[in-house]
């Protein structure tokens, strides 16, 4: 049995200033806190063996290429990939997309399908081969209560769609989609299929092989690993189809000075010097993650959730994105705010109660956008979320809500941008026990008619 609170202390981020509380860290969605395992992997690269793997002889040499393959066979292990060969290291999710979409070999009228609650991630690369190269981008809507109809998906892919490219988990609601299904379908019409997978695989047991798709991106920095550090895994004789986005260095067996020969996935991705501390650190953060066990992740992400939904379910102020059982969005937690800009709630509850949700369109501003929404704010869980965590979350909603009135109409600016530097006042009560004596914003911040910041994960 896991004893989480034991375990926030190898987290150095959640470690408050001597005397005060630490910060509450609901933020995990766009990057995850890394443990002292990690940090500890890093350093010692840099201070035992920091060589360059594959190029030279010497031990640092030969130890870096040595723990770098060991880190490929780990993730390899980890998502149930047929070969360490199919897995390619990058920087993250998103340049493993556009190496499935800038490598595959398109002819003009092919058909992507998408969601309509992609990332831009998952959507620009789309537009932009649309114009460039022909495609034809459509979109499967998605219901709002989290459902999935396969039928709709069979009703596009009769059209000659030659490549499927979903989200495993949502970022902006938490909802899972039937990935399995979905590729049975697809592979049915003869379709390929590349799921991101960023706010799934770290939460829950992910089976390549189980699951069947071609491509799998990922970014490490979202399951306890550095920034800067992802992968793309699909089998090795699918991605050797792909051109790769560059070349040069270790990507090729010979060169002459007239023509090469490129090297064999994952290698011929891996153009350059590569980033063997970030990998490593992520190694470290695979291991910590494995000790934990991901079933009880998954568990303690539906836990700590369910507190949240049943402490905010009866505010008719509150309206939550996304399936209404937390089961069904296990480490994501959006909503908005009647008469509160996003942006505005997250200013208040970082400086009035240092709880640190994300606001804004989440990188997904084609939805809100369709439905003239600012943006949400999202609370986002992880194995070092707490209870109390959660109950100081509700509590600054709660006040928030408390000092705002809804019956007031929104003002055409939003404050934010002004706020800090604005004398502000304390909250109307004294912050829940553990919170920060930090000030919050005056009550006069509230909803703007304009969006505040959006750009992330």
């Amino acid at each position: 049995m896991t004893d989480w609170d034991a375990l926030r202390k190898d987290f150095p981020a959640l470690a408050g200033a001597p005397g005060a509380p630490g910060p509450v860290y609901l933020d995990s969605a766009c990057m995850s806190l890394a443990p002292r395992a990690v940090l500890d992997a890093i350093a010692e690269y840099y201070s035992e063996y920091p060589g360059c793997a594959g190029r030279s002889l010497h031990r640092f040499a030969e130890e870096v290429g040595h723990r770098y393959e060991g880190a490929r066979e780990a993730f390899a292990r980890f998502l149930g990939a047929p070969s360490p060969a199919g897995i390619v290291f990058l920087r993250n999710a998103t340049e493993a997309i556009n190496l499935v979409a800038r490598g595959l070999d398109w002819k003009r009228g092919d058909r992507v399908l998408i969601t309509d609650q992609e990332h831009n991630s998952n959507l620009v690369v789309w537009q932009r081969l649309a114009d460039e190269r022909g495609l034809r981008v459509e979109h499967l809507r998605l219901p709002p209560d989290g459902s999935f109809d396969l039928e709709a998906l069979d009703d596009h892919l009769r059209t000659g769609v030659r490549l499927v490219s979903f989200f495993h988990t949502s970022n902006l609601d938490g909802r899972s989609l039937p990935v399995r299904e979905i590729t049975e379908h697809a592979h049915r019409r003869g379709a390929e299929v590349l799921i991101d997978g960023c706010q799934a695989a770290p939460h829950q047991r992910v089976d390549l092989g189980a699951l069947g798709v071609d491509y799998y991106a990922l970014s490490l920095h979202k399951m306890l690993g550095p920034s800067g550090t992802g992968l793309l895994a699909g089998p090795p004789e699918t991605l050797g189809k792909l051109s790769p986005l560059i070349t040069g260095g270790e990507t090729v067996e010979w060169t002459t000075l007239t023509e090469h020969r490129l090297r064999p996935p994952p290698h011929r991705f891996e153009a350059g010097l590569q980033n063997y501390a970030g990998v490593l650190g992520a190694a470290a953060g695979l291991r910590y993650l494995e000790r934990v066990g991901l079933e009880d992740v998954e568990t303690h992400d539906r836990s700590v959730n369910a507190r949240a939904t049943r402490a905010l379910e009866d505010e008719p102020r509150v309206h939550l994105l996304g399936p209404p059982d937390p089961a069904h969005r296990a480490s994501i937690y959006s909503f908005t705010l009647d008469g509160v800009d996003p942006s505005d709630a997250a200013l208040f509850l970082d400086e009035g109660y240092r709880v640190m949700v994300r606001s804004g369109m989440h990188c997904v501003h084609s939805w809100y956008r369709e439905r003239s929404l600012p943006g949400s704010i999202r609370a986002s869980f992880y194995l070092y979320t707490s209870s109390a965590d959660i109950d100081t979350f509700v509590a600054g909603v709660h006040e928030l809500l408390e000092r705002i009135p809804g019956t007031k109409p929104p003002s055409s600016r939003s404050p934010v941008a002004r706020s800090r530097r604005q004398s502000a006042r304390r909250p109307t009560r004294e912050p829940v026990s553990g919170t920060s004596a930090r000030t919050a914003p005056s009550p006069d911040a509230r909803a703007a008619g304009a969006p505040g910041p959006s750009a992330g994960s």
